[in-house]
């Protein structure tokens, strides 16, 4: 089975995104936008997967993160990858305990090697996907509304992490929960 371990966003947090999308619509880019039901902050993802593997992996995702307690995010500027003069992907950033954040995914790292997976190779970058450039068609003006546009505020904490399967359709990527990890308040 196809996986990957991320955040869940609040209702909330997914609204204000599906919103900044709309406004990014507007312009008429050649972009395969993101359903905003399935916008998370990826952690790593796994690919296809046994599924006897799993056990093993939420135990050592559990015993790895346990000391781990919540924090707050939010989400903040809009940018794309790799950058704003070649966009490929359009992306919403984070701010807030974003050293909690990067801490947290080390220790996820950590406990996917040792449960068997690969390193990942290449440095975390927190990330929300909006949508994925499809052609170079009215970039300019959605890349100078992304550079004008204010900050967002929109917050949530961070509480929790799970373990997704990803099952790939038409119509989009339809996303389950297999393993839920929270984090403890003290």
């Amino acid at each position: 089975m196809r996986t990957f371990i991320a955040v869940p966003l609040p209702a909330e947090v997914r609204s204000t995104l599906a919103e900044v999308q709309e406004q990014l619509r507007s312009f008429g880019a050649a972009v395969r936008w993101s359903a905003a039901s399935s916008i998370h902050l990826t952690f790593k993802f796994l690919g296809e997967i046994d599924p006897a593997m799993l056990p093993g992996l939420t135990e050592s995702l559990r015993l790895r993160t346990q000391e781990e307690r919540p924090f707050p995010l939010h989400l903040h500027s809009l940018g794309a990858f790799p950058d704003l003069r070649h966009p490929r992907v359009i992306w919403c950033g984070l701010a807030g305990d974003v050293a909690g954040l990067e801490a947290l995914q080390k220790k996820v790292e950590m406990a996917c090697l040792q449960a068997g997976f690969a390193p990942e190779e290449h440095p975390f970058r927190p990330h929300l996907t909006l949508g994925r450039v499809r052609a170079p068609m009215n970039l300019a003006p959605l890349v100078d509304y992304m550079r004008s546009r204010a900050p967002l505020q929109s917050a949530f904490p961070v509480d929790r992490y799970h373990i997704y399967q990803s099952v790939l359709r038409p119509q989009g990527a339809l996303h389950s929960v297999l393993a839920t990890i929270d984090l403890q308040d003290e």
